[in-house]
C-alpha cells in the first residue's frame, strides 16, 4: 500500500512524475514476480547444472518467448518498414564483439561468485540478504572501472562492432519465428537434460492464499508474466533494466570528483542501460526502489524474511563478484535482465551472445567451485 501511495504521490509532480510513478508500479510488479518466483539467473542456472534441474529456466524461455510477441507488435507500430537501416525506438540492440562475450563470460563468473545477479541481489535484499549489499558496493566499483577502460575499447571495437538485429534480414514474422523455435529447442534440451527436476506445475492447493503467497510460483506462469510486465515498461517508459541508476550513480560521483575521462566516446548515443549524470532519481532508480520493497513486502507476506548471516569471507566474495558484475555490465550496456532478457526479446543477436557467454561463465565457474568459495 505504501508503494502505491508514493506512485500516487510522484503522479502529480510536474514534469516526468508520471513517468517515475510508472516505473515504480512496473518495478512493484517485479518484486514481487521475482520474490515469488525466485527468479535469479544464477540460481537458475546453477540449479541447471549441478543438480540437473531444469524446471527453472523454463521461466527465463517463457519470459523471453511472451516478451517476443509483445515486442513483435509494438515494433511494428513504431517501425513498419524492417528493410530500412533504422532500429526501433530505444530497444537494447547492441554491438556484437569479443567484447560483449567477454563480458558475459565475467559476469557469469561474477554472479556465481557473489551468489546472485544484480536483479537477484535486489530482490534478496527484501529476504534479508546481508551479502546483496557488499556485492551491489563492488558492483559500483566495478561500474567505474568499467568506465575507466571503456575509451579504450569502444574506441578499438565497439565503434565499428556490427548491431545485428534479425528483423533487418528476416521482417519480424521470421524473427519471431526463429526466436520461438530456438526457445522450443532448448526447452527440449532442458527437458532432456533433466534428473531431478520439480514438476512443472505445482500440485493444485486447496487455499488460494497458499498458491499466491506461500508456494513458489511455477515457471511457465511467472516467466510469461516478466515478458508482459517487459513489453508494457517498453511501450511506457524503457526496456527492462536494473543497471542504469547503479551506473548513473557511480558515473556521477566519479565524474563530480574528477575520476573519469572527459569523454567517454559514443556512450550516450549507444543503447542498453546507459548512465547519466544526474543527481536525482532516474525511472530506473524508481524501479529499483519498487523491486527491493515489494519484494521485502512479498517475503514478510510469505514468512520468508529472515537475516542471512554474513562472514568477512562471504562478504569478500561478495564483493568481489560484485565488481565483476559491475565491469561487465557496464561493458555490455547492461546485466541479465536488460542485455539478456530486453535484448532477446527485442531480436537482437547482442542478446543471445550474452545468455549464451553468461552460462558458460557460469558453468566454468561453478565446476570449479566458486560459488562454495
Amino acid at each position: 500500500m505504501l508503494l502505491l501511495g508514493l506512485a500516487y504521490v510522484l503522479s502529480g509532480r510536474e514534469g516526468t512524475g508520471a513517468q517515475a510513478s510508472f516505473s515504480l508500479l512496473i518495478g512493484t510488479a517485479l518484486g514481487i514476480i521475482f520474490e515469488r518466483a525466485r527468479f535469479c539467473f544464477f540460481c537458475i542456472f546453477r540449479d541447471a547444472i549441478e543438480d540437473r534441474n531444469t524446471t527453472p529456466i523454463l521461466s527465463v524461455l517463457s519470459a523471453i518467448a511472451v516478451g517476443s510477441v509483445g515486442y513483435a507488435i509494438l515494433f511494428g507500430q513504431f517501425l513498419p518498414d524492417t528493410s530500412t537501416e533504422f532500429f526501433p525506438p530505444n530497444a537494447h540492440i547492441g554491438p556484437v564483439s569479443w567484447v560483449l562475450a567477454l563480458a558475459g563470460l565475467v559476469f557469469g563468473i561474477g554472479m556465481t561468485l557473489s551468489g546472485a545477479c544484480i536483479s537477484g541481489h535486489l530482490y534478496r535484499i527484501g529476504q534479508g540478504s546481508l551479502r546483496a549489499f557488499p556485492a551491489l558496493l563492488g558492483s559500483l566499483i566495478g561500474f567505474g572501472l568499467g568506465f575507466a577502460s571503456w575509451n579504450k575499447l569502444y574506441l578499438s571495437t565497439l565503434a565499428t562492432a556490427p548491431k545485428t538485429w534479425l528483423p533487418h534480414t528476416f521482417g519480424y514474422a521470421g524473427s519471431l519465428f526463429i526466436t520461438l523455435a530456438l526457445l522450443l529447442i532448448l526447452a527440449l534440451i532442458a527437458r532432456r537434460w533433466r534428473a531431478t527436476s520439480e514438476p512443472i506445475s505445482n500440485e493444485p492447493s486447496k487455499s488460494f492464499y497458499t498458491s499466491l503467497i506461500i508456494k513458489r510460483w511455477p515457471p511457465l506462469l511467472s516467466g510469461a508474466l516478466v515478458g508482459v510486465v517487459g513489453t508494457v515498461a517498453y511501450l511506457r517508459i524503457e526496456p527492462l533494466g536494473v543497471t542504469r541508476q547503479l551506473s548513473t550513480t557511480a558515473r556521477t560521483v566519479l565524474s563530480d570528483h574528477g575520476y573519469l575521462p572527459e569523454t567517454l566516446e559514443g556512450l550516450d548515443v549507444m543503447k542498453g542501460c546507459i548512465a547519466v549524470v544526474s543527481s536525482t532519481i532516474t525511472n530506473n532508480g524508481w524501479l529499483i526502489i519498487g523491486i527491493v520493497f515489494a519484494s521485502l513486502a512479498a517475503a514478510l507476506a510469505g514468512n520468508r524474511f529472515s537475516w542471512q548471516s554474513i562472514t568477512v569471507k562471504n562478504s569478500l566474495t561478495a564483493l568481489i563478484g560484485g565488481v565483476m558484475l559491475g565491469w561487465s555490465s557496464m561493458i555490455a550496456l547492461g546485466c541479465t535482465v536488460g542485455v539478456l532478457l530486453s535484448g532477446t526479446q527485442a531480436f537482437a543477436l547482442s542478446g543471445w551472445v550474452f545468455f549464451a557467454t553468461v552460462f558458460i561463465g557460469t558453468l566454468f565457474s561453478i565446476k570449479l567451485k566458486l560459488h562454495k568459495i
